[in-house]
């Protein structure tokens, strides 16, 4: 790997700049590109009907002969979630420790990929040669096994990747973060660290994960004749496990409910990342057999997704389980930004249908605060900060703490997705943009929503729609029939008679006034009787709704 002259490493992210989600970045060297993470972001509440966002990947697909894999550092839905769907662009191998391959091979099984993709596992401690690029995994904690920091090994040096990461001493499972190894790392030389910004803001640690066992036995212990229901993330494995230790201890069964709680389970349990003691599970087509004292539901629906478990049990809908006032229901998971609303509605009804809840004290977090991105700091000695994986407050938090630490400010740099940064030991700078930002999937359809239909979906959502069916007789251009009036979504017709007449009477004005006129030309037909309708409306009603004239001819 010889430093040609003129070349700098360039580090291109294309999502996970702006939000909590997305998360994908290119590093390119020569005729080398590795892509770390692939993440899908969540629907806003503006976008209607959409199930998911990817990232825009044009810039991969214009370079796919310089792809060279995916290094993906760990099996969360904002990490993982896209490759099905950049993997139709662009094919190339992934990279990841076991757990994270066993996840996303789950993904690429469902969407009928797993036979034209190769995957490797990788463990701790191993680097992959791939072109001008080492790529080292580091073993870090989080609220997901497996997860891993990356140093990449360029020929200008190195940048480490933390992935989302926390300093957990005390680990439910498996062995601690190696700070060892960053140390190492540190003393040879880092040239950049892109690091996890999402608890920047926090001061002190994050707490370990196996302090919520020791809650969680409080729980149980003080609520011996409930049924206990627990909403937690799918994919917190430690959390689950926990969860199925304390529930054996006190003679509980266990039933695990969500779709996505039970695949996860099931692979981590296949692969050994979780105990569970026999004759613990039950299916829960078995709940009717058993008291309420000798039960615990393990469910998703932790941030008030409509569609999951929790939320259907919340509002009647499932069909297994029915919420009752000798319930307790357990929050294991803070509200992610934007999703507060959600949880407190499905708080409100599960207050109303008597049962108890508790929503405190029964989650820790699965990223760094403070201190821990200060220690990763200490041991790497970088000379450049690039903070990733946050809102844009996060990052600059971080920034902030780099800062502290002494970096000079002229090394702490603040990109936006599509940002072209060019770094070697000597410089640092932004010099070009690429595109980036979101591709809408919805249902079977990826891309085929875009701005123009969510414009289209806002208005109709915020003011509703009205139809003009006209009916002219070919060649004469005579009107035979019409305007009639359909209106959805605008005004509730039968309370607004007037109104619906008013129209009705402006309609026939412009019509006859057109023809009096000899005005045969459809597009200038359409565009007046727009015109005049959606001026009215606004006056009497301050709202503008999508108005379709259709005319027909016979």
């Amino acid at each position: 790997m010889k430093n040609s002259k003129n070349s700098k490493l360039r580090i291109i992210p294309l999502g996970g700049l702006e939000a909590i989600g997305m998360n994908i970045t290119a590093f390119e060297y020569g005729d080398s590109i590795i892509v770390v993470d692939c993440g899908l972001a969540f629907p806003e509440d503006d976008m209607y009907g959409i199930d998911l966002c990817v990232p825009v990947i044009t810039y991969l697909q214009e370079n796919a002969e310089k792809v060279k894999g995916f290094f993906i550092t760990h099996g969360h839905e904002d990490h993982i979630g896209a490759l099905p769907y950049v993997l139709l662009e662009v094919n190339v191998p992934i990279y990841a420790t076991r757990l994270t391959i066993a996840l996303i091979e789950h993904k690429l099984e469902e969407h009928n990929l797993l036979g034209t993709v190769k995957r490797k596992v990788v463990k701790y401690g191993q680097h992959i040669n791939l072109g001008e690029f080492r790529v080292e995994f580091i073993k870090t904690n989080h609220s997901i096994q497996d997860a891993a920091a990356l140093a990449i090994y360029s020929p200008v040096g190195v940048v480490v990747h933390t992935g989302d990461f926390k300093v957990d001493y005390t680990p439910v499972y498996g062995d601690a973060i190696d700070l060892q190894r960053f140390g190492e790392l540190g003393k040879k030389g880092v040239l950049a660290i892109m690091c996890d910004s999402t608890n920047a803001e926090r001061p002190g640690f994050t707490m370990s994960e196996r302090k919520v066992g020791k809650t969680f036995e409080g729980i149980f212990s003080d609520h011996e004749k409930q049924r206990i229901i627990i909403a937690t993330f799918a994919s917190n494995v430690d959390r689950v496990q926990q969860i199925i230790n304390t529930a054996n201890k006190f003679g509980r069964k266990v039933v695990v409910e969500g779709r996505s709680m039970v695949n996860i389970i099931s692979i981590a349990s296949d692969l050994g990342y979780l105990d569970i003691p026999d004759n613990t599970l039950i299916d829960v087509e078995e709940l009717r057999n058993y008291p309420d004292d000798r039960m615990v539901l393990i469910t998703t629906g932790s941030q008030g997704e409509p569609l999951a478990a929790l939320s259907r049990m919340a509002n009647g809908s499932h069909k297994k389980v029915k919420i009752s006032p000798n319930d307790l229901i357990v929050f294991s998971s803070n509200p992610i930004p934007g999703n507060e609303k959600a949880v407190s509605k499905i708080i409100n009804e599960l207050y109303r249908l008597s049962a108890d809840v508790i929503f405190q004290d029964t989650h820790v977090s699965g990223h760094a605060c403070q201190e821990e991105i200060k220690l990763i700091y200490s041991l790497l000695h970088p000379k450049y900060s690039i903070p990733v994986h946050g809102e844009f407050k996060h990052r600059k938090a971080q920034a902030q703490l780099a800062r502290e630490l002494g970096m000079p400010k002229e090394n702490i740099l603040m990109l936006s997705s599509g940002d072209v940064l060019e770094i070697d030991e000597d410089s640092a700078e932004v010099t070009d943009k690429v595109a980036a930002g979101s591709v809408f999937v919805d249902g079977l359809g990826i891309g085929d929503v875009g701005n123009i239909v969510m414009r289209d979906r806002q208005h109709l959502a915020e003011d509703g729609i009205i139809i003009v069916v006209l009916t002219l007789e070919s060649g004469t251009g005579q009107v035979l029939a019409g305007p009639d009036i359909v209106s959805r979504g605008f005004v509730y017709v039968r309370g607004s008679e007037s109104l619906m007449e008013e129209m009705q009477e402006v309609l026939n004005r412009t019509v006859f006034d057109l023809a009096d006129r000899r005005v045969t030309d459809w597009t200038r037909i359409k565009s007046t009787i727009k015109d005049v309708l959606s001026d009215h409306v606004w006056k009497r009603t301050m709202r503008r709704p999508m108005i379709i004239p259709i005319i027909m001819e016979v």
